[in-house]
């Protein structure tokens, strides 16, 4: 099974967010950009601006949580502009 850490933009509210899945991702991005009362929910226009595969869920994870602890809009720009 192949899993992928991912990150999400919004132009419209001009925001990241960070994301794992071990699932279809395209289907994924579908549910993001539908109305849910999660902070995706807030916008419709979510773009797939970087992905990274993993073996596992566990790693999948781990990296979503390793990202999100940096709290660095910078961080996650630099991670972009390198693939």
């Amino acid at each position: 099974m192949t899993c992928l850490t991912y990150i999400l933009f919004s132009k419209s509210i001009n925001h990241y967010y960070v994301g794992y899945t071990c699932s279809d991702l395209q289907e994924r991005l579908r549910k993001h950009n539908t109305n849910h009362k999660g902070f995706t929910g807030r916008a419709n226009d979510w773009q797939i601006v970087y992905t990274e595969s993993f073996e596992s869920k566990t790693e999948a994870y781990g990296r979503e949580r390793e990202i999100k602890s940096k709290k660095s809009r910078d961080y996650i720009e630099w991670l972009i502009s390198t693939t």
